[in-house]
């Protein structure tokens, strides 16, 4: 099997899966419990939250667990929203976004906030420009993810963020880092961003957990979730235990990354170099983007049969953002990417385990499919 779709899930690294076995069938009292058990389990989610904390330069209280990065990226913007409303309505976002982070946006702008969409240029990439052109002295929350899912483009939030202060004093700014953590260098406080969202299961950790950075100091007003104030409040009900401490195990064994870099720069390479040697390619390369995510377009044959062929010989790649299923690419679509361009698109995101041979065998297969599969014309 050669799994390259890494950008849409991880498999559970070994350690990972024995410390969630090891929390479901040992460790597993409630962590809010005063008994041994207890204890036990809230020694997992405090060494956890120091692992997290570690990984993305932020301290232990900053660290809020949720049940993954959608509902942190929800917990952010609206809670975010809702504490700045006195204060002002207007926001900003990109037109790239996640769906979790888009939807949020638009669920405010129903209720009444004025929310400006900054496009993306051709490559894919936000002009930080065009961010700060959007901001005004009433903006109260600005939203610009740290790595595009779909293309891989990096925005320069470090760069970003102390100018948007200057224009949009009231602003909360908040990023997406899901497809970013543990693969490239990430510093909440070198960023100087307000909130930062994370994904447990891109990081070879099971699915449904994450994590929201809120820099001390930030006011969120949570969702209507009562119940015993876990989470310092922000998220009531009792923690994910074995998720929990299976991320922090997960994160424990992550390579650092200068070492996912030369990898995934070696990956990159030999597939970027075997692509344009086919017919008809389109390659969506943003200047300047992670190693880890390519994303082309093999002209006259659509993604989703693609797909399938490739499946059927046990390789996985991706037609864009998983959670679209099977819709057209808002990203892509955004880019003003040719239509027949946007229905060949195919992402090829790296893990830490793939392999060069693993990246020939994509590339002997999809030559196979531009010679034998009929084109659409």
């Amino acid at each position: 099997m050669v799994y390259l779709d890494n950008s849409a899930t991880t498999a559970v690294c070994q350690a990972a899966a024995e410390k969630a076995l090891d929390a479901m069938t040992k460790g597993y009292g409630n962590p809010s419990s005063l008994h041994s058990l207890g204890i036990r389990a809230e020694a997992e989610l405090t060494r956890a939250r120091q692992r997290l904390a570690a990984l993305i330069g932020a301290t232990e209280p900053e660290i809020y667990f949720t049940s993954g990065g959608t509902e942190a990226n929800n917990l952010a913007i609206l809670g975010a929203a809702a504490a700045k409303k006195r204060r002002g309505q207007h926001l900003v976002v990109s037109a790239i976004e996640h769906p979790s982070v888009s939807a949020a946006f638009e669920r405010l702008a129903e209720q009444g906030f004025t929310v400006t969409v900054v496009p993306p240029q051709a490559d894919g990439h936000i002009d930080p420009q065009a961010v700060l052109d959007a901001c005004r002295p009433d903006t109260v929350l600005v939203s610009v993810m740290l790595v595009n899912n779909e293309t891989g483009a990096r925005f320069p939030m470090e760069r970003i963020a102390p100018r948007i202060r200057k224009i949009a004093p009231l602003a909360t700014i908040h990023t997406d880092a899901v497809q970013a953590v543990g693969k490239i260098p990430v510093h909440c406080g070198r960023l100087g961003v307000d909130l930062l969202t994370v994904s447990g299961h891109k990081l070879y950790a099971p699915k449904g957990v994450g994590a929201l950075y809120c820099r001390k100091g930030t006011r969120l007003i949570p969702p209507a979730a009562l119940g015993g104030g876990q989470e310092k409040g922000l998220r009531s009900g009792t923690e994910n235990t074995p998720a929990i401490a299976a991320f922090g195990e997960a994160i424990a064994t992550l390579p650092s990354t200068a070492e996912c870099e030369k990898r995934f720069s070696a990956l990159r390479e030999r597939l970027v170099a075997g692509l344009r040697k086919l017919p008809e390619v389109r390659l969506h390369l943003p200047q300047g983007g992670v190693p880890y995510i390519v994303n082309f377009s093999l002209m006259g044959l659509r993604s989703e049969t693609l797909i399938h062929f490739l499946a059927e010989r046990e390789i996985y790649v991706s037609g864009g953002s998983a959670c679209a299923k099977g819709h057209t690419s808002p990203v892509l679509t955004a880019m003003r990417l040719p239509a027949e361009e946007i229905d060949s698109a195919l992402r090829v995101s790296f893990g830490i385990h793939n392999t060069v041979d693993e990246v020939d065998a994509l590339l002997n297969a999809l030559q196979t499919a531009a010679t034998t599969l009929t084109h659409r014309r």
